[in-house]
């Protein structure tokens, strides 16, 4: 496909910001999972690379015009199968029984097979694509498969999510030595709630600056969040 004239690097500086923490904070992420083989921290390492493809192909599709694999590539990773993935790190921290965790996994993993099978496959109309932000109901169709499983799938792992971390949250409040923790799940919250409104509401309404700054800030508050729950836990007071 030809790609359309591109729409200026000043609205495009903000996913390729995005999707540079994104490849950093990822690789730091590889590095403790390969160091301690905790589940949640290698899913989260896979999350937070889908992260940084989407925002790469938001990147190139910004800054030189769409073309359909530039798109194919935003939807499937980030608006499809990025949050069930944070969710899926989410479910591993929550559930206690690692069989368990393992079970639900599976399932993620399915349902991202078959969702990159849909995204694949999926007929592109391209004469959205020539939009600075093309909206998903548009270029493969409201009623199409991939625009559908981006709803089915990320609303409720979003939710998840946020309940996840809030709960933690609330559950580690009032333990001093647990203050890191908790700042910690704040910070991923805030940045995913972040990261879901700047979208919805940018990609919605056609306002690509508030969609671009929405994923930077989203993406810095929770490696923020991440680099806060990872400091050494805080002492708690002796007993006088």
């Amino acid at each position: 496909m030809i790609a359309s004239s591109g729409h200026g690097f000043g609205l495009a500086v903000f996913p390729l910001a995005a999707g540079t923490i994104a490849l950093v904070f990822g690789a730091m992420l590889i590095r403790r999972f390969a160091d301690r083989r905790r589940p949640h921290e290698g899913v989260w390492a896979a999350a937070l690379l889908m992260f940084a493809a989407a925002s790469l192909a938001m990147f190139l599709g910004v800054v030189r015009g769409w073309q359909s694999p530039d798109f194919r590539v935003y939807w499937l990773f980030g608006a499809i199968l990025n949050v069930p993935f944070l969710a899926q790190g989410e479910v591993y921290l929550l559930v206690r029984s690692r069989r368990a965790g393992h079970l639900v996994f599976a399932c993620v993993l399915a349902l991202a097979v078959f969702a990159g099978w849909k995204v694949s496959t999926a007929t592109i109309d391209p004469v959205p694509l020539s939009k600075t932000l093309p909206l998903g109901k548009e270029v493969f169709g409201d009623g199409s498969a991939p625009y559908r499983l981006s709803q089915l799938y990320a609303f409720p792992a979003y939710f998840f999510l946020l309940g996840g971390s809030v709960w933690s949250a609330l559950k580690m409040k009032g333990r001093p030595e647990l203050r890191n923790r908790t700042a910690g799940a704040v910070g991923i919250a805030l940045g995913a709630t972040v990261v879901a409104v700047g979208s919805g509401v940018g990609a919605g309404f056609g306002i690509v600056p508030l969609f671009s700054v929405g994923l930077a800030l989203g993406i810095g508050l929770m490696f923020w969040g991440f680099l806060r729950s990872s400091r050494p836990a805080a002492r708690s007071p002796k007993p006088v």
